[in-house]
């Protein structure tokens, strides 16, 4: 089955429980839940809608992780980083093999925008490889023949 070339969606969407892996919980309850927006062709990359109750907890990241906060509050702290409180319209990035304590005040909502990292000679490669595509290919000659013309 061939995937839309574009797609949409909305952040207002239904959320599943998305627990918090128990070991890491530090204090409260935190009650997490979330919805996946998007996920690209091969896998590496997704946009994730993700809100948590009240609580303290750790979080250990395997990817690439940008956020932007929508709704709430937290306090971010980390061994190489003071505690400090971020809120709606803040953005923070979380590379992979981090470690954060977070701290939800009250209730958090984030728009999340996951990546696993490639190694850096494959990005190479794909860069390279684009790059020559861009020079090489006419830029009608690079779309899908069912879209040449209809811009």
């Amino acid at each position: 089955m061939s995937q839309s070339l574009i797609e949409t969606a909305k952040t207002t969407v239904e959320l599943m429980p998305s627990p918090i892996e128990p070991s890491w919980i530090i204090e409260g309850n935190p009650q997490a839940r979330s919805c996946m927006l998007s996920c690209s062709s091969d896998g590496t990359a997704s946009t994730i809608i993700w809100e948590c109750s009240e609580g303290r907890f750790n979080w250990y990241y395997d990817f690439d992780e940008t956020i932007m906060i929508l709704e709430g509050s937290i306090v971010l702290e980390s061994d190489t980083m003071p505690a400090k409180r971020y809120a709606a319209g803040d953005v923070i990035l979380f590379r992979d093999g981090a470690h954060a304590r977070w701290h939800v005040e009250g209730r958090v909502k984030k728009i999340a925008f996951c990546r696993k990292a490639q190694p850096a000679w494959l990005g190479f490669a794909i860069r390279a490889f684009s790059k020559l595509k861009r020079i090489l290919l006419p830029p009608n000659e690079r779309q899908p023949a069912s879209l040449v013309g209809t811009g």
